[in-house]
């Protein structure tokens, strides 16, 4: 009973991080320091990212497994951004930050997510997007825990599913930072003219998950298991 209550607490605190104190963070950019801050915040992101995986996080060896493990599909996800950079709207990224949800649990695919985000604009470029993206990524990939993680196997159809899925939620949440870049103020007329124009790359960008999860998903689940498996790591904590 009082794991029971202890595990209660954690994801309660995990729900918290993600749903509460992140998305206040990445508002308090926009509404009080006028998006002149980013680096700042990108910081509290990025920390604040890390906070529901070290709830989970087990010590000794296994959890600098995990840490590894996290840091390498991070930089599988960076490099193929760069990558695939000339090609607008044509990335690997949520495909891969929706696979590391599946096979490594909800917190870790917020965390390589958001890493991923702020790792890779310090070759686009830091700016006051970067924390949106940090948090759009980073929920991605803790959607993508909560409703696979826990299967057996994912059906790749259902993947594919969410990585179009994925490519939508993606651009509508970063044409909520495009609204509030003008002048602070969400207008839902000026949303609206925002979403219509960004339809191209959202399609691109929707169809380009679907066929990064189609090439990726087989061979990057099967090694990831392998590696749970051998190392006992990432399982489902109770």
């Amino acid at each position: 009973m009082k794991r029971n209550n202890i595990n209660k607490i954690k994801t309660a605190c995990v729900i918290c991080v993600v749903f509460i104190l992140i998305p206040l963070a990445v508002a308090l950019g926009v509404w009080i320091f006028k998006d002149r801050k980013y680096n700042l915040i990108s910081i509290i992101v990025a920390v604040l990212s890390c906070v529901p995986f070290f709830i989970r996080f087990e010590r000794g060896k296994s959890g600098v497994r995990e840490l590894t493990v996290i840091a390498v599909m991070t930089a599988f996800s960076v490099v193929g951004r760069l990558i695939f950079a000339p090609l607008p709207g044509f990335k690997p990224v949520t495909a891969v930050t929706v696979i590391s949800g599946a096979a490594l649990g909800p917190e870790a695919g917020f965390l390589v997510g958001s890493l991923t985000a702020v790792v890779s604009d310090f070759f686009f470029g830091q700016g006051p997007w970067t924390p949106f993206q940090m948090f759009s990524w980073g929920f991605l990939g803790f959607c993508s825990g909560l409703f696979f993680f826990k299967r057996k196997k994912p059906n790749l159809a259902l993947l594919c599913l969410a990585g179009a899925v994925g490519g939508v939620a993606f651009s509508l949440l970063m044409d909520i930072w495009t609204t509030l870049s003008l002048d602070g103020t969400f207008l839902w007329t000026r949303y609206a003219a925002n979403v219509a124009s960004s339809l191209p790359f959202m399609a691109i960008y929707a169809l380009s998950n679907v066929i990064f999860l189609l090439a990726l998903s087989k061979p990057f689940l099967s090694k990831l298991d392998r590696i749970k498996t051998k190392y006992a790591i990432f399982s489902e904590r109770k």
